[in-house]
């Protein structure tokens, strides 16, 4: 059992629960996600995350939100149109780093598929995906193209699943950003030029 986090400071034992929710879920799936589970990997009671989140999907839609905010906060998705390389290896760092939050975001999409009460946490996740994204490419002054920055990040999102499932390696996906971003570029010099 990990150390008890009773020492920790207000709101530090919440985010101890949603990390060991998003570890418990990438490591046995959502079928293995129990209080118990959670409560065993953060090293606490299991009446805290009854008094923190109530119940069980409170419980993933709030480690889903943090998963996202880690997300995004270590890989800059704006970056991805204003400095590739430097998105690219936050991406890349990020993945490895911490495979366990991308594995736990693609459990929650699968899961949302049967369970409509959960879409629309996933609804949001890929909002705040995309919404990131075009953030980086109106910086550059590129035209808003709402269809493009979606089937930007429908691109990403299809990598970093191929790389999660061992189909392609990192240096695979690293190679297959920059290819993705210098096909924007052409993409988006000839819509202006025209």
């Amino acid at each position: 059992m990990k150390p008890s986090t009773r020492g920790l400071g207000y709101g530090e034992g919440r985010d101890a629960l949603l990390q060991a929710t998003v570890q418990v879920v990438a490591r046995k799936g959502l079928r293995g996600l129990t209080f118990r589970a959670v409560a065993e990997e953060a090293g606490v009671n299991n009446t805290l995350i009854a008094h923190h989140f109530g119940s069980r999907d409170n419980l993933l839609s709030a480690a889903l939100e943090w998963s996202v905010e880690r997300a995004i906060g270590a890989a800059d998705l704006s970056e991805y149109a204003t400095d590739a390389a430097a998105f690219r290896a936050a991406l890349v760092r990020n993945v490895l780093s911490e495979p366990e939050n991308e594995v736990f975001q693609y459990e929650m999409i699968l899961e949302s598929s049967r369970r409509p009460e959960l879409q629309p946490a996933v609804r949001r996740l890929y909002q705040r995906y995309v919404s990131a994204l075009a953030a980086g490419r109106t910086l550059l002054g590129e035209p808003v193209s709402e269809s493009l920055n979606l089937a930007l990040f429908a691109a990403l999102d299809g990598l970093m699943l191929q790389f999660l499932s061992h189909s392609i390696t990192a240096a695979q996906l690293a190679d297959a950003v920059d290819s993705l971003g210098a096909a924007v570029r052409m993409s988006t010099a000839e819509v202006i030029a025209d």
